[in-house]
């Protein structure tokens, strides 16, 4: 309807609303209307593993030796062993050990002699301590085709 000049569509439309907003709201079914298709996906994930290795090695014994030239063993040239022991925060440990060693002297005094003695206790020996990063990353790629 046109009224000098400017149509008139606002008084339908607000009848339009009215009865619209009387009516009871109901869902309807959404039915797809496709006979094929596909779809795709991209997946990537990224692990960091930080990892430390610790490797100690323990010695339970002991290993003495001497060796020498332009000197002579007094006595046995087996060591004297023993039961020692430690206590560290409560925990008390029990191992042998040399508890005396042989003695020794120069053959000929002023004259050349050489002389090596050695001994290692139990205990801690060696430790090494490796820390290594792995960075990794899967990558999945899936495609998926359908029809009806």
């Amino acid at each position: 309807m046109t009224h000098f000049g400017r149509t008139i569509t606002y008084i339908a439309t607000s009848a339009a609303v009215v009865l619209t907003t009387a009516a009871a709201v109901q869902a309807v079914p959404v039915v797809p209307n496709f006979t094929q298709g596909s779809m795709t996906s991209h997946t990537e994930t990224t692990s960091k593993i930080t990892e430390t290795i610790n490797s100690m090695d323990y010695s339970t014994g002991y290993q003495y030796s001497a060796t020498g030239t332009g000197i002579t063993a007094n006595g046995s040239l087996s060591p004297g062993t023993g039961s020692n022991n430690v206590t560290i925060d409560g925990v008390t440990s029990t191992w042998t050990g040399v508890t005396t060693k042989p003695s020794f002297t120069q053959t000929t005094p002023g004259a050349a002699f050489q002389f090596t003695e050695t001994y290692s206790g139990p205990g801690l020996q060696n430790q090494t301590i490796i820390q290594r990063t792995t960075e990794v990353t899967s990558v999945t790629d899936t495609t998926s085709i359908f029809s009806q």
